[in-house]
């Protein structure tokens, strides 16, 4: 800790000297400013790029200096100085998408590019699907296609969500001291056909991200604006219907646009009891340009679902044929969950290099829960299924102010910011009931309070080909919890402070490969009813380090590698289902990330990933130490093709490997390969048709295992095994898509 704090010490007090400046700005053809354009002076090899108003400065320019600038989805432009004194404005067209123009420097943000790539390549369908979008993050639904998914990275059995950070527009998505789970992340609010753009990080390096960033984070950002209006159709097998409306409403304004979105689903899925499931979404966003260079957003939205769930089912029933792998146990399981989100966000310019960034949000969720895991083990009378139910307000705001310093012999880039979360729960309740209507007793009950307060400071020292990047962030939390199954009326309330020191490294050596090195410390808060209980860790830490490359062999090939290693504190953990705390030890993973984007022309895109992850508790003997649930080994890939004589279309696969189901893996989860197939036909310039088929080769996989102690009804003992929800078959769909 304290040489983290040296050296960020150490850099911050080197900054000396200002040179001679060149100001340039690039727009496109409606004239809106264009952000991460690389900027390169082929004259003296320096580099930048364009901050979010467009903005780019360089020191020791020269007339007659020729600088030549790249976008992934732009054609590249070259121009030669011919004055110093006068700012320069460059308008850049769009075009196909081109790995060729994508620069390598210390400063690319190679995710966020890979992500647009793979997003005009290969577009997602579902909200399910944005999240596999992701490197190495997988997922896991097991329950009718309402509940959050599961989710796998880097050696963690995420849960729902407890240790990677996802924000939407800048919303939150994590929900603290959640019913069901910690951190618990329900995207399903989301339209896909508006996501623009999704950054993601892996392990905890990033200042600006805080609570349940420890495994990565992941930002989705919406469109500013939507090039057509469009309504489109899909239906397809197990009842299923989708119907998707954009609406495009103040045209081609070059300051302001304006539109809405919605969709609708309904699916009764593959299972022998329908899920009956339906979801709604709205969606609407206003952004406008104001004179003084101010950018401002509005965002509305409102999502509701309700389903029913056939659970997880043990894997002695099928294979004695008492049920299918679609069948049930106890099919009352589902629930039904709703959301409203209301944000504003400004970026304002304060001069050619500095502008201020502020967003600030409100949400109104509501979520019951009813499940069985268990199913006669605990009553077997009534039997075990429980409710988890919540109703909760989150709002906040964060402010960040970024600016941009050139000096003689090095650039710097400063961010710093300040917020506050705050999530408040009603009636949060974990309950056993009877046929979903009646609650034989509260196991939990009351109202949370959870108060997050944070800062941060991010910095980056550019010396030419070498970027140091210290960053530093304070996290403070205030909790508060009136349980309402106590006798008395009592706030049982405490608090924690967190400084959390980050410290990164690049070099580019050429524009060809860039190396890097990442350190920091992150966390995941744990659950209000958890650190209210004496001598329980309340934010515990995780320190990770990566070192990897990017290499660009060719203009049409991209590698990117890592080795990483994450070490966990002991903490302890509130395990929503039972209303019970267990503490998780001290643990270790390491592992390595391989991906790969390769485009053969201007049609043909081909992507890969492949991730191994070792990972292990610290504290239990050698052959006890496996962590449940871990993936060992994750890979995906395809291949893509993109407007290509009116065909677009992908074929895309997905590999889990076999993990540990238990400490000692005595009890293995099954690993799977599933391949999904995607193809559009455009047939005019508004009506393009398309068929889409997920498990083509109709595998049986299965989605989701656990291994779990149950007993049914007519069984004199438990038995422990896994349990599982099985994994979707052939299922087709047809698409039809009018433009207008």
């Amino acid at each position: 800790m304290k040489l983290y704090f040296y050296l960020t010490t150490t850099i911050l007090c080197s900054i000396f000297g200002y040179s001679q400046k060149f100001n340039g700005k690039v727009i496109d053809a409606f004239g809106n400013s264009i952000a991460d354009v690389y900027v390169y002076n082929e004259s003296t090899e320096a580099h930048a790029h364009t901050n979010e108003f467009g903005n780019f400065t360089f020191s020791n320019v020269t007339i007659n200096d020729t600088f030549k600038l790249t976008k992934l989805g732009y054609k590249s432009i070259n121009f030669n100085v011919s004055q110093l004194d006068k700012k320069v404005v460059l308008t850049m067209e769009e075009e196909i998408f081109k790995l060729s123009e994508i620069t390598l420097s210390p400063n690319v943000n190679i995710n966020s590019n890979i992500m647009k790539m793979d997003l005009t390549t290969n577009p997602v369908n579902s909200s399910q699907e944005i999240l596999k979008k992701v490197p190495g993050l997988f997922i896991g639904q097991h329950a009718g296609g309402g509940k959050a998914e599961q989710l796998f990275l880097r050696g963690f059995d995420i849960d729902h969500g407890t240790d990677i950070a996802i924000t939407a527009d800048g919303i939150p998505v994590n929900m603290v001291s959640h019913a069901h789970g910690q951190g618990y992340a329900d995207l399903h609010f989301v339209i896909p056909e508006v996501i623009n753009k999704i950054d993601f990080g892996k392990g905890p390096y990033t200042a600006s991200k805080g609570n349940f960033a420890t495994a990565g984070y992941v930002d989705f950002v919406s469109k500013d604006k939507l090039n057509e209006s469009k309504i489109s159709l899909e239906v397809g097998q197990f009842n299923t219907i989708r119907t998707v409306g954009l609406f495009d409403l103040l045209g081609n304004s070059p300051k302001s646009n304006a539109y809405i979105a919605t969709e609708y689903i309904v699916t009764d899925g593959p299972f022998e009891s329908p899920q009956n499931f339906n979801r709604f979404n709205l969606f609407g966003k206003y952004t406008t340009i104001l004179e003084n260079q101010t950018k401002l957003s509005f965002i509305g939205s409102h999502f509701t679902s309700k389903w029913d769930a056939s659970g997880q089912i043990p894997m002695r029933l099928v294979n004695d044929g008492t049920i299918s792998r679609f069948g049930a146990v106890d099919d009352t399981e589902g629930g039904f969950t709703s959301r409203t989100n209301l944000a504003f966000s400004m970026d304002k310019m304060i001069d050619e290099n500095s502008f201020v960034k502020t967003n600030a949000y409100f949400s109104k969720y509501d979520f019951t829960l009813f499940s069985n895991f268990t199913f006669f083990l605990n009553d077997p009378v009534n039997g075990d299924q429980i409710k988890q139910n919540e109703n909760r307000t989150l709002y906040g705001f964060n402010t960040e102010y970024s600016t941009n310093k050139v000096f003689t012999n090095y650039n710097l880039k400063i961010q710093s910011g300040v917020g506050v979360k705050v999530n408040s729960t009603k009636d949060s309740e974990l309950s056993h009931t009877l046929n979903r209507n009646t609650v034989l007793n509260y196991i939990q009950y009351g109202d949370i309070e959870e108060s997050n307060f944070f800062g941060y400071i991010n910095t980056n020292f550019q010396f030419e080909k070498f970027t140091i990047n210290p960053g530093l962030r304070l996290e403070y939390f205030k909790f508060n919890y009136q349980d309402k199954l106590a006798s008395t009326y009592k706030t049982l309330s405490n608090d924690k402070a967190k400084i959390l020191p980050k410290l990164n490294f690049s070099y580019a050596q050429n524009e060809k490969i860039v190396y890097f090195l990442k350190t920091g410390l992150g966390f995941h808060s744990n659950d209000t009813r958890v650190v209210l209980q004496e001598d329980k860790e309340i934010l515990p830490s995780v320190f990770g380090a990566d070192l990897g490359t990017i290499w660009k062999p060719n203009s049409n090939l991209i590698i990117n590698t890592a080795i990483w290693s994450l070490f966990s504190n002991q903490e302890f953990v509130y395990v929503g289902d039972e209303g019970i705390v267990e503490p998780s030890g001290k643990s270790r993973r390491i592992g390595a990330d391989l991906g790969i984007r390769y485009q053969l022309n201007d049609f043909v895109f081909f992507d890969f990933d492949a991730n191994y992850a070792f990972a292990r508790s610290i504290d239990e003997p050698n052959g006890f130490d496996y962590i449940p649930l871990a993936p060992n080994f994750t890979s995906t890939g395809g291949i893509s093709i993109k407007n290509y004589k009116k065909f677009s279309g992908n074929m895309q696969y997905r590999f889990l490997g076999d993990r540990p189901a238990n400490e000692n893996n005595s009890v293995v989860a099954n690993g799977y390969f599933i391949s999904d197939l995607s193809l559009n036909y455009q047939i005019n310039k508004s009506i393009q048709i398309g068929v889409i088929v997920n498990n083509v080769f109709d595998t049986k996989w299965n989605e989701t295992q656990f291994l779990t102690e149950s007993q049914l009804q007519t069984e004199s003992q438990s038995v422990e095994e896994i349990h599982f929800t099985p994994g979707t078959p052939f299922f087709a769909k047809i698409k039809m898509t009018y433009s207008f």
